[in-house]
């Protein structure tokens, strides 16, 4: 008994030195901060995984979006990919038809094209983004309560 204490202490010791290491760690997990109601309708969290690494280049950014929920219309100064890895999202790129994304899609948007994405009306949506660093992104238009509503309408989950 007295070695099984002794073993324990020393096992846990160690972990709890391999945990304060000088290793940068963040966790996908965390679902991030609120977001201010400025550019979006409804709820939303990030979590900025990778934001403005100065070496790699690009933001990784997890996305929450409650259903109901949406973007309004913006364009980014470098191609930005979203990949959803829970629920639905709508998509649409201005001048095309909005989509619906579903867990596992991953689309690319090119630099400089206006687009907006969201949960869809009925579903959550976490989604990864991906782009580059520099230029903060370009907020062009509202997607107000009436036009989310219309896509909703118009493009029905199966």
């Amino acid at each position: 008994m007295k070695y099984s204490v002794l073993t324990l202490f020393i096992v846990s010791s160690l972990s709890v030195f391999a945990q304060n290491s000088e290793y940068k760690v963040s966790s996908y997990f965390t679902a991030g901060n609120k977001a201010p109601n400025t550019h979006y309708i409804g709820e939303a969290w990030l979590n900025a995984i990778l934001h403005d690494d100065t070496e790699l280049g690009y933001n990784i950014i997890k996305a929450t979006f409650k259903a109901n929920s949406t973007l309004d219309w913006h364009k980014h100064s470098s191609a930005q990919v979203l990949i959803i890895v829970d629920g639905e999202a709508y998509y649409q790129e201005k001048g095309k038809e909005p989509v619906i994304l579903k867990t596992g899609d991953v689309i690319k948007c090119e630099k400089d094209i206006e687009h907006w994405h969201s949960s869809t009306k009925f579903n959550d949506v976490t989604y990864l983004a991906l782009y580059g660093g520099g230029q903060p992104t370009t907020w062009t238009e509202v997607v107000t309560q009436e036009y989310y509503d219309r896509v909703a309408e118009n493009t029905k989950t199966h």
